[in-house]
């Protein structure tokens, strides 16, 4: 796209499937380098990636040759893929239905950074649901908190 010219970041936060804690620090760096990589085969700029055992944030400097959710479509299919195919798990590895995707201006770029590197520190004191409510609210974005986290099926034993 001769003579294009943007500037967007874009920090995206998705969770395990029920939030389980499979992202084990054992692989956690590997999977974070799988997933930078896809980025940067997509054609985007990796400037931040984290997350706890349940959840990962990535900040990118996204181009407008991709729409956010095949972007995300992309990383979580064939992260899932990757970790179920090297067998890092005795279960199968899903990522949760859906993410959160949060735009920034260049000025807080370095902030978003600074939060997505202290995820454990945050995580001390508040939980991944508490935190993702907070992004909703803080962008003010509309929510129904039935459709945001899907729960474990009961069992009807």
């Amino acid at each position: 796209m001769a003579n294009t010219y943007t500037q967007i970041h874009i920090q995206f936060v998705f969770a395990v499937k029920y939030r389980n804690g499979l992202i084990h620090t054992s692989f956690k760096e590997e999977l974070y380098q799988y997933i930078s990589g896809i980025i940067k085969a997509n054609n985007h700029k990796l400037l931040a990636i984290n997350g706890m055992s349940d959840h990962i944030h990535i900040l990118i400097g996204m181009r407008p040759t991709q729409s956010i959710s095949e972007l995300m479509q992309v990383i979580k299919a064939n992260s899932s893929k990757w970790i179920n195919e090297k067998k890092f798990l005795k279960v199968k590895f899903e990522w949760q239905e859906g993410y959160g995707a949060f735009s920034y201006s260049k000025s807080h770029v370095d902030n978003v950074i600074k939060y997505i590197q202290n995820q454990e520190e945050r995580h001390k004191t508040k939980s991944f649901q508490e935190e993702y409510l907070e992004f909703l609210e803080a962008f003010e974005v509309e929510y129904d908190e039935r459709y945001i986290f899907k729960e474990p099926a009961v069992s009807s034993f």
